[in-house]
């Protein structure tokens, strides 16, 4: 792609947020997309950036950071060295590399990292940066425990630094869309989100023979190093869950269980809870790793109608139903099959709303490579896009207040003793 076409699809881009972030209660909702729109990143003095972690979420960052007019990746830095041999590959010939992150941080030449490492150790590597007077940029979810996230807040907010974490729905036009009209009114109240991530596989990576390294590559799969699916996949939608129901839960309860991939893992393959929200509203939510026919969706249901953000379609609600004899009536003449009903002419069949639906429009966009600009700008002027800190924080403590529950068996409550963001 040459500059001119880069131009053009970034500003169509910009051009999409700017729309869909305009309307009443907007921009409250999302802050952060007004900042988005109007950074105008320039090629000259771009924001040097040390890369914690090349493995694959690593490199793929560092592929979007190159999209981008305000960054470049001045540093790498990971302690596996086929990761960064990887890293190396995308990265100028010159390009310092390390295999610690204090050492990479000790050398200077760099104004914030990019942490992409396993989720146990985010918290360590992001306080060592604000120490070293750097800025952070950090995967999700932000932590293994509640008190690490807290943590990491409070080191930013102390050393007046941007933390910013890579929730990346905040920035899509498509999402950004979905809530407009959700605030218009165009679904009704909504009283509940169905959102669901399912996978197909073992989620296990291979593992060099005869190594010991089955901890280190498969952390995912190991309670010292991650909350499995509640902090690899759920946060995500836990961010949207909050974001669209205007609030954090009030409590949670779920059952979690190792159902399919015995193999000696030893976090969750399925996992269901319920998240309460205020008013009643409801957030249930399922991940499993054995069926991928549901995939991963958010349906954000109110009375007159349902968005489902991931297939960007809008469906409204048609009442009267046809009553039960009538519809069996019409299928014997369609010669459509189904369950004969229980019930009387008066009775109505729950069948799903059928209807096509309206497109939200806009497909698939970059939004990674905005998010990334949207944090050189940030490190720029030393403040934070608005916002974002706070969805991100309350994310990771939902997933994390999700596995407590699945663990303990009882409901968990909100935490009351968070840092205010």
């Amino acid at each position: 792609m040459i500059d001119k076409d880069f131009d053009l699809t970034r500003r169509s881009f910009i051009d999409h947020v700017l729309k869909a972030s305009a309307g009443a209660g907007m921009a409250a909702a999302a802050p952060w997309a007004a900042f988005a729109a109007s950074t105008a990143p320039g090629q000259k003095d771009r924001v040097r950036l040390g890369v914690i972690g090349t493995g694959d979420r690593g490199r793929t960052l560092i592929r979007n950071i190159a999209k981008t007019r305000n960054c470049a990746v001045a540093a790498i830095c990971d302690d596996y060295e086929p990761n960064l041999t990887k890293g190396r590959a995308l990265v100028p010939a010159g390009t310092p590399t390390f295999t610690d992150h204090r050492a990479m941080l000790d050398a200077g030449g760099i104004d914030a990292v990019v942490i992409a490492t396993p989720l146990h150790v985010h918290a360590a590597q992001t306080l060592d940066a604000f120490d070293a007077g750097v800025h952070v940029w950090c995967e999700k979810a932000m932590a293994r425990t509640i008190a690490d996230c807290s943590a990491m807040v409070k080191r930013a907010q102390d050393r007046r630094k941007v933390l910013q974490i890579g929730h990346q729905r905040m920035f899509n036009p498509t999402y950004l869309n979905a809530l407009k009209r959700v605030k218009a009114g165009e679904i009704g109240p909504v009283t509940q989100i169905r959102a669901s991530w399912h996978r197909n596989n073992s989620w296990r990576r291979p593992v060099p023979a005869g190594s010991d390294l089955e901890r280190k590559i498969n952390w995912r799969l190991y309670r010292n190093s991650s909350a499995g699916l509640m902090t690899e996949l759920a946060t995500h939608q836990l961010q949207v869950g909050n974001w669209f129901l205007e609030a954090p839960p009030t409590r949670v309860i779920g059952s979690g269980s190792i159902c399919f991939w015995k193999d000696g893992r030893e976090v969750y393959d399925q996992v269901a809870l319920v998240f309460d929200y205020a008013g009643g509203r409801k957030l249930v939510y399922t991940s499993l790793l054995n069926n991928a026919r549901y995939g991963c969706e958010e349906q954000i249901q109110g009375s007159k109608g349902t968005i489902e953000p991931e297939l960007g379609r809008i469906y409204q609600e048609k009442p009267p139903g046809v009553p039960a004899l009538r519809k069996m009536g019409e299928d014997v003449q369609a010669g459509r099959k189904r369950p004969v009903p229980i019930g009387g002419a008066t009775w109505f069949p729950e069948l799903p709303v059928t209807t096509p639906g309206e497109s939200l429009g806009w497909g698939e966009f970059d939004e990674t490579m905005l998010q990334f600009e949207v944090f050189g700008e940030a490190v720029r002027s030393g403040v934070p896009a608005p916002g974002l800190l706070r969805q991100a924080y309350h994310a990771s403590v939902a997933s994390l207040m999700g596995e407590e529950a699945m663990d303990s068996g009882r409901p968990v409550d909100w935490p009351s003793l968070l840092v205010e963001v």
